[in-house]
């Protein structure tokens, strides 16, 4: 058994907010947090507006797929975006509810904002999960555009 906080990003389609909400959390929580993303109706593939905005952000998403719940998880923390009462039960788990829009079909200027906000929440539940841990500067904060119409890249 490890003491190594553990956290659930849950949504329908385990496609854009959950997958975000986890990479970010690999990302900031490094080896300090556990991340895990799962949706009640997994889709196919993950949103493709998302990947390549989180792609532009420096991020990995090349290994992520959409998945079910796993029934026999123990998780010190999950947070539910949308999914409402489809969302699984953790006995002993803090749960938090992110009212956040879906970023499916979404313009590139509305995915970054939902990131964006995602980014913000996320940062912020690593921190109260990993007190002693040094947070990574925001990827936010580490790109710039490269040129008109270009994805972001990491300096």
């Amino acid at each position: 058994m490890t003491d190594k906080p553990s956290v659930l990003f849950a949504c329908v389609a385990n496609s854009g907010r959950s997958v975000t909400a986890r990479v970010l959390a690999a990302y900031y929580g490094e080896d300090a947090v556990e991340a895990v993303s799962a949706g009640s109706e997994p889709g196919e593939r993950i949103h493709t507006e998302v990947a390549d905005v989180l792609t532009g952000l420096g991020l990995d998403v090349s290994h992520e797929t959409p998945k079910g719940f796993d029934p026999d998880g123990t998780y010190t923390a999950v947070v539910t975006m949308g999914c409402g009462d489809q969302c699984p039960y953790y006995s002993g788990a803090r749960y938090e509810d992110w009212p956040l829009d879906d970023p499916k079909g979404q313009d590139e200027a509305t995915v970054r904002r939902i990131i964006a906000d995602i980014d913000t929440r996320v940062r912020r539940l690593v921190a109260e999960l990993a007190p002693d841990h040094d947070l990574p500067p925001s990827v936010l904060e580490q790109t710039r555009p490269s040129g008109p119409g270009s994805a972001a890249t990491r300096r």
